[in-house]
């Protein structure tokens, strides 16, 4: 992470290779970034499927609904970099002021999904690289590519991180984009696409579809990307608005190439996907047979990158959430470069990384599984929820309140996230 140089007077902050002060025009391009982050992170091989599956079932009617998901993901992540820079404190500070039952949640929470996620993350990373390297087996594959995460993180800054994660989302982009031009994309049929109709049957998958793209709990994690690059202030409050649009329009070119290659290589044909992440070999194949080899194994780099991207992004930014949590429970006010450098930091590291290794050998136990699910459901209800409450308060300066588009978005996200609780606790208990 970057070091602290400067504090000016004015409360600005210098960090090593960023400017003091907001750059404007072109040159905010230069300082895009944490947008990118969490933009990069949110889309794994789930979103992937999702927005596959959705081109294959329903061609492109729900390209809508993937937009709608990133408008949604726009509000949600803006409103926490809005905390940050606005009152200077971090989400869990905020969470605090609420009672301390939001931090009995997390902590079950965080504990339950980062052992579930740790096994999923790598098994989708060793899918992919088993099929472009079959010398190893998944498990193998897996495993190396956890301990490349592990390694990564523990032993690099903010700085090198963000780095690497633009070159996998230009790699992800590139791959994927490209394949959906040479799928010969129908544009009338994509633009047409953009308004709103759902198909018979596809209601409840639409509403998985748009609350799916681009991250849950990595979302949270964005306000920290922020402060770690230096951004501290409420003048850089543009300059994070920016970023993040940026990172997420890029999301949804990527969203709707994938549902593209969907809506035209396997809609209106007999092709049935497989579940899960196992369903993008099923692309491969179809990519091998219809467009050779060259393009297929291109593809498989595209979900490689996608998938080990998502393991670096949240083996960092959730760590920094549970330092944050144990750090605020001891009753420290850490920065940054601390968090990154705490025993808990490398804890949840481990955490993510080690234990569950086993389960990538066997079947995942059904309690942990409807845990998973139950305690997942409510997570993005309660960001939403949270958010609107403590960006309408007297906790956040009253020019830094939301107003009624960020108001109007973040209801939306909570009405969509709690239907979608409800029907995933329906799933697993019913």
């Amino acid at each position: 992470m970057s070091t602290v140089t400067e504090r000016a007077t004015s409360g600005e902050l210098a960090v090593s290779g960023e400017p003091a002060a907001p750059p404007s025009g072109m040159a905010r391009w230069r300082m895009v970034g944490p947008g990118i982050v969490v933009a990069v992170t949110g889309v794994g091989a789930g979103d992937l499927v999702a927005t596959l599956v959705a081109g294959n079932r329903f061609g492109y009617a729900l390209m809508w609904a993937a937009v709608l998901g990133c408008v949604l993901k726009i509000a949600m992540s803006e409103a926490v970099g809005r905390w940050h820079l606005a009152t200077g404190t971090t989400i869990f500070e905020g969470w605090r002021e609420l009672g301390r039952w939001t931090f009995v949640y997390f902590l079950i929470y965080v504990v339950i999904w980062g052992y579930v996620y740790g096994a999923t993350a790598m098994s989708s990373t060793g899918l992919a690289l088993a099929a472009l390297f079959p010398g190893l087996s998944l498990q193998t594959w897996a495993i190396i590519s956890g301990a490349a995460g592990f390694l990564f993180v523990a032993f690099n800054r903010y700085a090198l991180f963000e780095r690497v994660m633009k070159f996998f989302i230009g790699l992800m982009f590139v791959t994927v984009v490209t394949l959906a031009v040479l799928v010969a994309p129908n544009i009338g049929n994509a633009l047409g696409g953009l308004v709103p109709t759902l198909p018979e049957g596809a209601a409840i998958y639409t509403l998985g579809l748009i609350g799916g793209v681009g991250g849950t709990i990595t979302l949270a994690s964005y306000g920290y990307w922020v402060n770690a690059k230096g951004w501290r202030t409420p003048a850089w409050i543009p300059m994070m608005r920016f970023d993040n649009r940026i990172g997420y329009i890029t999301t949804g070119i990527f969203v709707i190439a994938m549902m593209i290659v969907g809506a035209e290589l396997l809609h209106n044909t007999n092709i049935a996907l497989s579940g899960g992440d196992r369903g993008l070999l099923d692309l491969d194949e179809v990519l091998r047979e219809r467009l050779g080899p060259f393009v297929a194994n291109m593809f498989l780099v595209g979900f490689a990158a996608t998938t080990f991207s998502s393991i670096l992004g949240v083996w960092n930014g959730v760590s920094l959430l549970f330092a944050d949590f144990v750090a605020r429970i001891r009753g420290q006010n850490p920065e940054e470069e601390e968090l990154e450098r705490s025993w808990a930091f490398k804890a949840y590291l481990f955490w993510l990384t080690f234990p569950p290794i086993p389960l990538l050998f066997l079947d995942r136990p059904f309690a942990l599984v409807v845990a998973f699910g139950a305690l997942g459901a409510f997570f993005m209800p309660f960001l939403a929820i949270t958010l609107l409450w403590l960006l309408n308060s007297r906790r956040t300066p009253a020019e830094w309140r939301s107003g009624w588009v960020s108001n109007g978005l973040l209801v939306l996200a909570t009405v969509l996230f709690l239907v979608l609780a409800a029907n995933e606790l329906e799933r697993f208990f019913g």
